[in-house]
């Protein structure tokens, strides 16, 4: 069940952030938190992060489909609560567009930062789940994950 808990509250962060910059932000505004550093600025990106492959709204559709289908046997399989932790991250985010873009055609973005001059892609919640459950699973494979060995007769 609390793997289940953090796929929902995924969503439901990422759904009420959303629904929250869709009320109170004019779209394609910004709204300075830290001036000249961090922004609020409601924006809707077609494509996939850094804005790839615009209007790809049915490939990204078919493609996180196949991805949640994959990540979710692996949910249930695993024994470790790391990796789990990281699979229930990546499931939420991944959710939360897949619902933008099945509903809308794009995805409501709102976090903008500038460093130095540079323009870090807008982003949102789910995004932030995504990228911190990948972050984990990477510190699962690479630190904790071990191949079972099998032997062979012979």
């Amino acid at each position: 069940m609390l793997w289940l808990g953090i796929i929902l509250i995924a969503i439901g962060l990422d759904r009420f952030t959303k629904f929250i910059v869709e009320k109170a932000i004019p779209y394609n505004t910004s709204i300075p938190v830290v001036n000249d550093f961090f922004y609020l600025t409601y924006y809707r990106n077609k494509g996939a992060a850094w804005g790839i492959l615009q209007n790809g709204r049915y490939f990204f559709i078919a493609l996180t489909s196949v991805i949640l289908c994959v990540l979710f046997y692996v949910l249930f399989k695993s024994k470790n609560r790391v990796l789990k932790t990281s699979i229930s991250m990546i499931i939420g985010g991944a959710v939360g567009n897949l619902i933008d873009r099945i509903a809308a055609g794009s995805v409501v973005d709102f976090f903008s930062f500038y460093i130095g001059r540079y323009h870090f892609p807008i982003f949102n919640v789910s995004d932030t789940f995504v990228v911190c459950g990948t972050i984990l699973l990477a510190i699962y494979l690479i630190f904790m994950y071990e191949e079972k060995k099998c032997y062979r007769l012979n």
